[in-house]
């Protein structure tokens, strides 16, 4: 049985720990590997690496960093295909919508190769006699990231290359369920020539999230999983003095106007729902029927969720693998079971779907319930799945009121063909990313990834400019070099331009 190991200041912790847990195979419901579990004193090993790494690597230069992303960006590109099998064998995806994550993630180490540009700071001449005026920002110290399943190499590529440009060390707490991508990316960094203890590994469970959190040597916490767990992570965090950004759970919805084109909206949104297995934050779980666009819509994605190929992810004709774990594949199910229990109509129903020779495999087919409404289950809870809800809506603005009265302010989508319209629905929602006519709005790395209501917890959206600003902190230099010999002009009034 291969063990998977911390990554702590450039190399594999010894074997011997007391506490593992198990990496399962979604496709076969077999264990392939185990994971060491960190406590508090492999928490502490790691951030004091990263604190004694960050007294050199906080002061190196620019072109230095750029150097190290550039290469890094190269060695993503040459090891795509054995990254990617690798999320396909531990998450269950299938490979190229894990192709398709490396691509994403790649995109913000390219970001993060031009720091220079990002951290240019600002310079004010002669702003009082003889007196010029500037600013910069500089790097936190040790910063960490704590990342869930769903996407094991793009979410935490939201974070480190963005720090580790900026100047900081950082320490991952990847998810527990699907470890090895990140020890994976940790080698390559090391290939790249990032010194020792820069980039760091540690997994486990709440104990190493706990241990992160209280730490005095941690400046900073990244987050992304769900709701409560952001939630706590926020409020734990931020007691200790910590900035944090914390993005939590989802209720994407896609509204769909009776004027928008049918096949290519039910097409989208049959690959936003039900695209690896509907376990992505910006998945559509809640597709949106505005008037007579309902039966029409309904009978399109009904069609379309009953071709899609359910199998192991490394087949090439798979279009959706499986869950991450048999829990997951129960508590979808669980969700059909309570729609129909609660008065919405079972579509299409997924559950006891097998795949032959993956008999073990965590499988569930995809699901479409149409007639939920607020207030039932299906609707109110993030299911995490290949589950689709419609919900009928008399018009748009009734659809608007539907989106802003959840709690959830993550993404949303519309569709139509009405200029008007599609601008009273982007202003008007009250949610953090909005794509018209684009079911997956999220955005390229040059912007900022974030939601808003209980989505995120914090000041700052992650990665581009916001995760810049996040991790740095600026400081502004008032200089004077007095003439030689010049009488000194000092008061004890206060200082003002001259």
């Amino acid at each position: 049985m291969r063990t998977i190991q911390h990554w702590i200041n450039g190399a594999f912790t010894p074997a011997g720990a007391t506490r593992t847990a198990p990496v399962w195979n979604p496709a076969t419901g077999e264990q392939r590997a185990e994971v060491v579990m960190a406590g508090r004193s492999e928490v502490d090993a790691a951030v004091t690496a990263a604190a004694e790494a960050f007294e050199s690597w906080g002061d190196s230069s620019l072109t230095l960093r750029s150097r190290v992303m550039f290469r890094l960006r190269e060695l993503l590109v040459e090891h795509e295909d054995e990254l990617a099998r690798l999320v396909c064998a531990e998450h269950g995806k299938v490979v190229e919508d894990a192709r398709g994550e490396i691509v994403r993630g790649r995109e913000i180490v390219e970001f993060a190769c031009g720091i220079t540009s990002a951290l240019k700071g600002d310079y004010s001449d002669q702003i009082s006699g003889d007196i010029d005026s500037f600013s910069y920002r500089q790097p936190l110290g040790v910063v960490a990231g704590i990342t869930p399943f769903n996407f094991p190499v793009m979410v935490p590529l939201w974070m480190h290359p963005i720090a580790i440009a900026c100047g900081n060390t950082f320490v991952l707490k990847p998810s527990e369920r699907d470890p090895s991508a990140s020890t994976f990316v940790a080698q390559l960094y090391a290939d790249a020539g990032l010194p020792d203890g820069v980039f760091n590994v540690v997994h486990g469970d709440r104990d190493a999230v706990d241990g992160l959190l209280d730490s005095d040597g941690v400046e900073a916490v990244s987050f992304v999983g769900s709701t409560p767990v952001a939630r706590y992570v926020h409020e734990r965090a931020t007691a200790t003095g910590k900035r944090v950004q914390a993005l939590g759970g989802a209720k994407n919805h896609a509204v769909v106007l009776p004027d928008a084109d049918l096949d290519f909206a039910a097409t989208q949104l049959t690959a936003a729902a039900y695209g690896s297995a509907g376990q992505r934050c910006m998945a559509v779980s809640a597709a949106v029927a505005v008037g007579e666009a309902g039966d029409a819509l309904v009978s399109t994605l009904e069609s379309r969720a009953r071709a899609i190929r359910v199998g192991p992810g490394h087949d090439p004709a798979t279009e959706m693998g499986p869950l991450i774990t048999a829990q997951a594949r129960d508590r979808v199910a669980s969700y059909v079971s309570s729609g129909a229990e609660q008065g919405a109509d079972v579509v299409v129903d997924g559950r006891g779907v097998t795949v032959e020779g993956h008999e073990g495999g965590f499988f569930v087919g995809p699901s479409l319930i149409d007639r939920v409404e607020p207030g039932m289950e299906v609707y109110d809870d993030e299911v995490f799945g290949p589950l689709l809800s419609v919900v009928r809506s008399r018009d748009v603005d009734e659809a608007i009121a539907l989106i802003n009265a959840n709690p959830y302010g993550n993404g949303t989508a519309v569709f139509t063909g009405d200029g008007e319209a599609a601008r009273r629905f982007h202003r008007g929602v009250r949610v953090g990313m909005v794509g018209v006519n684009v079911p997956i709005p999220v955005p390229t790395a040059h912007y900022s990834f974030g939601g808003w209501k209980d989505s995120l917890f914090g000041e700052k959206h992650i990665h581009g400019p916001e995760g810049v600003d996040f991790y740095t902190r600026a400081k502004v230099v008032t200089s004077r070099w007095p003439r030689v010999n010049r009488p000194s002009d000092s008061e004890l009034n206060f200082p003002t331009a001259q």
